[in-house]
């Protein structure tokens, strides 16, 4: 058979991959190839898991003093910075910061000059990972120690619940330095067995190349939805000599371009406010990279000058200059921006504007990102509260709506048409807080099911009794306007002494609401439960008073059923007092 044939040369081919396999010096094959990439992808997914797990064990141990940091959201735009900063270097994610950021905006729990702040101080709390990657992943053989650290996280994990946390952030620190290994193994054996020549020719083409590199930068980080696993993956490219210095400089600012994507995807149907928010983010980075890719060089000199060492060597010297690269270049954006925070989001305003061609509903609705509440379930949970506050506006202002009617009854000539506009009005107020019990309801017991501390655990439980309470008392408030309503419908009208002695009774509940109103979200409690309980006091004193005032009026001949209805309508207005002592009672603990 000649030699030439296709028998023969199947037969040549499957020696080929035979010595190949068995070390010969052939080069590249189809296999080894898929080897590498399932090595780099499995690597590159163990580094995301590890900085997921870290990032929730250090959520749960930090839960609380994370929502304090929050409230100093509505300071200035320096402490706004600030707590964006904190926030990011806690949970390890810039985008997830971000998108918590335009869900509080779309909730109304930040206003967008406030966001501005922090979305500033998350750009800069984004780049801590790169600095942890560079200063352990490279210079310290800190592998030898991923190891025994996920043996420990894990023992930690499964002894006892409150170790739970801290087993976590340790198992999370293992797998992310163990994935950042293999990255680095697998781009070595890239680097020294495999020709690149065409990278290496881009690293070379000045200003191109670093166009290049912000396109790739760019592309990964939309493909992997995070700028700090980017980052790792350029910082390992540049340590093993995949690229060059300038180019990997250029991929560093392209992937802050693609972290904006997360917080597009989270405005996508959200109210105005969110979605200036969201271009707040996308303009603060694109316009930032645009005026540092064509002053690179003065940017990398900078950094030379903050930085030891010689980036070119392709060793950690690279991956600490990428690091203060990434740094210096945020710091700068934000300082440039920084001064400029009012006129910026009046810019922001101006391009985005308020759509009044949406009409209300007169329906709640509560959206929310499910993978933003997956990123930061301990952080939602302050979401939830502000929610709960307005719940708590609204039963307030059912009620003052039925003691203004009540007030100007005596003066009001259609009754009738007063009270039945007040029932009408109280009972679309009462469907609203229903909806409002559910969808609350239902976002609480998905934070639930995400990984968060006891204390918070607790705190959610709390919440949801609150929301039974305060629905309770809407279906209170409109049965006593339905009350009132049967009253002038049967001609059983209030007499002006009786009308004097219910108004002050009346008043009272509704301060007592409005001081609810003030507590029932984030806040000091003990204040409320203090006040609460001196009202109630004075509230049990004064139905017996009314009580026994109508049971006199009974017994000098007065209409009785007009006295039963004003005796029920006490008995009712305290019940809502009822609520609200009950609802200071699960605040205050």
């Amino acid at each position: 058979m000649p030699p030439n044939t296709p028998k023969n040369n199947g037969f040549l081919m499957v020696l080929c991959f035979y010595l190949k396999f068995s070390g010969s010096a052939c080069t590249i094959t189809f296999m080894a190839i898929v080897s590498l990439l399932l090595r780099m992808t499995g690597g590159l997914c163990l580094f995301l898991f590890g900085m997921k797990m870290l990032s929730d064990g250090i959520q749960q141990s930090a839960g609380d003093r994370m929502k304090k940091t929050l409230n100093f959201m509505t300071g200035n735009r320096f402490v706004g910075m600030l707590t964006g900063f904190a926030v990011t270097s806690i949970i390890q994610s810039s985008s997830a910061a971000t998108v918590m950021v335009v869900a509080f905006v779309n909730a109304g729990l930040l206003t967008l000059t406030q966001s501005i702040g922090v979305i500033m101080g998350a750009n800069i709390g984004t780049t801590v990972t790169a600095w942890i990657v560079s200063l352990l992943g490279f210079s310290v053989k800190i592998s030898n120690m991923a190891l025994p650290a996920v043996g420990i996280g894990f023992i930690l994990s499964i002894i006892k619940w409150k170790y739970k946390s801290l087993g976590d952030l340790l198992l999370g620190f293992g797998f992310l330095f163990m994935g950042l290994e293999y990255l680095t193994q697998t781009m070595s054996v890239v680097g020294n067995n495999y020709n690149f020549n065409a990278i290496a020719a881009l690293s070379h083409l000045g200003f191109l190349s670093v166009l290049t590199g912000a396109g790739a930068g760019l592309v990964i980080t939309l493909l992997i939805h995070s700028s700090s696993a980017s980052t790792a993956i350029v910082l390992t490219m540049a340590y093993n000599g995949v690229v060059g210095y300038e180019m990997a400089a250029g991929m560093i600012l392209g992937a802050n371009i693609g972290t904006t994507l997360d917080a597009t995807l989270a405005a996508i149907g959200a109210k105005t406010a969110a979605k200036r928010a969201a271009l707040v983010h996308i303009l603060f980075n694109v316009v930032g990279t645009i005026w540092a890719l064509p002053l690179l060089k003065p940017l990398l000199a900078l950094v030379h000058i903050l930085t030891p060492g010689n980036p070119v060597a392709h060793d950690s010297a690279i991956t600490i200059h990428l690091a203060m690269l990434h740094t210096v270049f945020n710091s700068v954006n934000t300082i440039l921006f920084l001064p400029f925070v009012k006129h910026y989001a009046k810019l922001v305003s101006l391009i985005v504007r308020e759509d009044t061609s949406k009409k209300e509903s007169g329906h709640y609705q509560f959206t929310y990102i499910p993978g933003a509440l997956t990123d930061t379930p301990e952080l939602n949970i302050l979401r939830a509260e502000k929610e709960i506050h307005d719940m708590a506006g609204v039963a307030s202002s059912m009620y003052a709506r039925f003691s203004a009617v009540l007030r100007s009854l005596r003066e009001t000539g259609d009754k009738k048409d007063a009270v039945t506009t007040l029932c009408e009005e109280l009972k679309q107020k009462e469907e609203y807080t229903d909806e409002m019990r559910e969808a609350l309801s239902g976002f609480l017991i998905e934070c639930t099911r995400e990984q968060i501390n006891p204390r918070s655990e607790h705190r959610v439980f709390q919440l949801l009794r609150v929301i039974g309470y305060i629905e309770e008392m809407s279906d209170e408030c409109y049965s006593i306007s339905r009350l009132l309503e049967k009253s002038v419908r049967k001609d059983y009208v209030f007499k002006n002494e009786e009308m004097d002695d219910l108004i002050p009774y009346v008043n009272q509940i509704e301060g007592f609401l409005g001081l609810l109103q003030k507590r029932a979200g984030p806040g000091p409690a003990i204040a409320l439960a203090v006040h609460t309980l001196k009202l109630k006091t004075n509230m049990s004193s004064s139905r017996k008073k009314l009580q026994k005032l109508s049971r006199k009026r009974i017994e000098a001949g007065e209409n009785v059923k007009t006295e039963l209805i004003f005796i029920d309508l006490v008995r009712r207005i305290e019940k809502l007092g009822d609520y609200c002592f009950d609802i200071a009672e699960v605040i205050a603990g």
